[in-house]
């Protein structure tokens, strides 16, 4: 009896481990064995402008299944798949007479036209699986920024990527009961309906992309140029309105042969790489030493060309030297020699501080993949010479996002922003599922230090070296950058970085706009002449865009025609540009001209800026 009773014990255990532990394990099981399931792929998610306009979107197409062990007729069935698709009779004939297999791919992208036909000639034995198609309606428009989906339809790169689990949805099934050799039994079908993905409404302006895409085309071709780079962002929200890169590529084109060129294409500069940000950089220094008050726009300086610092001497952009000036000439001649004093007024530490406030220490957190932080020297390490590079863009490298923001937070009023590119995600009635919400990350400077800064930058566009970038009855502020690019560790002849970041209005900052040509070719290289011209060509168009009107007189003082000054002394040369009250560059540090630009004849007005060519020392 005790034997007997603890063999039912042993049965009775097993039993309930079998129908309720492994209950729904076993049921799943069982369910597979006596059905076969078409899959029904989710419709992926709409990615949208602010506005609404598409970017990205899904077209629906069908896989043709055939189950042999289903088909009656499978002479019929194939002539009339081959009749519909347009493919060959003898492949089709030979995988519906297939044995051993419940059911074969005949063909995918199948359109809903061809799969209406196949089914209104009756024939048995075939199934339609929904699939999604991605398309991307501008196609080489935003690439980088989107990325794409793989052959399954998951994101792979880009926003495509970083939203997946967002956009994708969840698939469905198809299932129909069948008996042991796959043969379809009467009875109902039954549904797992798929589950579609949520739409992305980005912060981007399609009509503001437009603009910024035909500038860095333009760019790209006018300067033969490595790369092109343009970003326009809100300066009070962090909202980007565009990111464009060229060269680009086609999304409903890709070349998947090379996956390392492809991800190569894919990168997005002004995320994702580094660059010595050159001249630009002042406006930190600018912001740093007014923040803490080591210097007034009534301070003055002097300009040898050259300040010699730790038994170095480290030359201005102009050789000859910029002589006495205060400080907010310092800041519009964009001279090296003020921004190494500042720097060194400033010290390291409080100089790293300032760093890691404005967040140059670290990622901006962009909702974005695969962003780039900056390189900065160890502090303990930075020595006044490094300090004193750094003051002016040298000897420090940060993505143009984050110099974007930090000049953001320098002139919006002193606040740091994080920029982010999803303004909200809807589900497929309109509802709002996720809505971003953007905050203040923290106060950087005061807003009476915002102000100088901006009053100090507005001179650099109306009277300076951004002369270029302005537009005429409108209030804009920015800074040029020309950095020279190093490899291996030494400086690359003839390679740099021209950049130019303004801002409008001076007085109530909404737009900032980056531009960056990435090794321009030929003799015009500076800032002042490559980039500042498409920062002010994009400005235009926002204006026109948003009509917003002019608030001051747009009348423009023509100097009439470019005298030749080659041949000239530099000091002649000067002298008569000086007289004009002309904004111009150097190149070389030699005792005669031997180029300039506009050339000899060329209308020119109080908003041109000159490129004087030396001779060599």
């Amino acid at each position: 009896m005790m034997l007997i009773t603890f063999i039912f014990l042993i049965v009775g255990v097993k039993l309930v481990y079998l129908q309720i532990i492994e209950g729904r394990s076993l049921q799943a099981k069982a369910l597979d064995q006596w059905t076969r399931d078409v899959p029904l792929t989710a419709m992926r998610g709409d990615i949208c402008d602010c506005n609404g306009a598409l970017l990205a979107g899904s077209n629906t197409t069908y896989t043709l299944y055939v189950r042999p062990n289903a088909t009656t007729d499978k002479t019929l069935t194939a002539t009339a798949i081959a009749d519909v698709l347009g493919m060959e009779y003898e492949d089709i004939y030979e995988k519906v007479t297939k044995k051993g297999v419940s059911e074969v791919t005949i063909a995918k992208k199948v359109s809903k036209a061809s799969m209406t036909a196949l089914i209104e000639r009756g024939v048995d034995g075939i199934y339609f699986g929904r699939d999604i198609e991605r398309y991307y309606k501008y196609g080489n428009y935003l690439s980088q920024l989107l990325g794409f989906v793989n052959a399954d339809g998951d994101g792979q790169a880009g926003l495509e990527g970083y939203y997946d689990e967002y956009l994708k949805g969840q698939d469905g099934k198809e299932l129909t009961e069948t008996d042991l050799i796959g043969r379809e039994l009467s009875g109902d079908l039954s549904y797992l309906p798929a589950t579609d993905g949520l739409d992305l409404y980005l912060t981007i302006d399609s009509t503001i992309q437009f603009v910024a895409e035909n500038a860095v085309n333009s760019a790209l071709s006018e300067y033969s140029a490595k790369s092109a780079n343009c970003v326009v962002m809100n300066a009070k929200s962090g909202a980007i309105l565009a990111i464009a890169q060229a060269p680009s590529f086609d999304l409903n084109h890709i070349d998947r042969s090379d996956v390392s060129a492809l991800f190569a294409k894919m990168k997005l500069n002004a995320i994702t790489s580094v660059y010595e940000p050159g001249s630009t950089f002042k406006i930190m220094t600018t912001a740093i030493a007014l923040s803490l008050g080591v210097v007034s726009e009534k301070d003055r300086f002097y300009c040898a060309g050259g300040r010699v610092v730790d038994g170095k001497r480290i030359r201005c952009w102009r050789s000859i030297g910029h002589g006495s000036q205060s400080f907010a000439e310092g800041v519009q001649n964009s001279c090296n020699c003020v921004f190494m004093e500042l720097a060194e007024r400033i010290g390291v530490e409080r100089m790293y501080d300032y760093f890691a406030a404005f967040g140059l220490t670290e990622k901006t957190g962009i909702d974005y993949m695969g962003e780039t932080s900056s390189i900065l020297l160890k502090k303990e390490k930075v020595k006044t010479v490094d300090a004193a590079r750094i003051g002016f863009g040298q000897a420090i490298a940060i993505t143009p996002l984050q110099l974007i923001t930090a000049t953001a937070a320098a002139v919006n009023g002193g606040n740091l922003v994080t920029p982010y590119l999803m303004q909200e995600i809807k589900d497929k009635d309109g509802r709002t599922v996720i809505r971003n919400y953007p905050a203040a990350k923290r106060r950087v400077i005061s807003e009476k230090t915002s102000a100088t800064v901006r009053s100090l930058l507005k001179n650099v566009v109306s009277l300076g070296s951004g002369k270029l970038a302005g537009v005429a009855g409108y209030s804009i502020g920015g800074k040029t950058g020309t950095a020279q690019k190093y490899e291996g560790g030494t400086i690359a002849a003839g390679k740099y970085v021209s950049s130019f970041i303004g801002f409008s209005t001076v007085e109530d900052p909404e737009y900032i706009v980056y531009f960056m040509v990435d090794e321009p070719q030929g003799y015009r290289y500076y800032g002042s002449l490559v980039a500042a011209p498409y920062v002010g060509k994009v400005f235009s168009e926002i204006f026109e865009y948003k009509a917003i009107a002019p608030t001051a007189s747009t009348v423009e003082h023509s100097y009439g025609e470019m005298p030749d000054l080659v041949g000239l002394t530099a000091g002649n040369a000067l002298k008569t540009l000086n007289a004009m009250g002309a904004t111009y560059e150097l190149s070389g540090s030699g005792g005669y001209v031997v180029a300039q630009y506009p050339e000899r004849g060329e209308v020119i007005n109080e908003r041109s800026v000159f490129l004087i060519t030396l001779s060599e020392e």
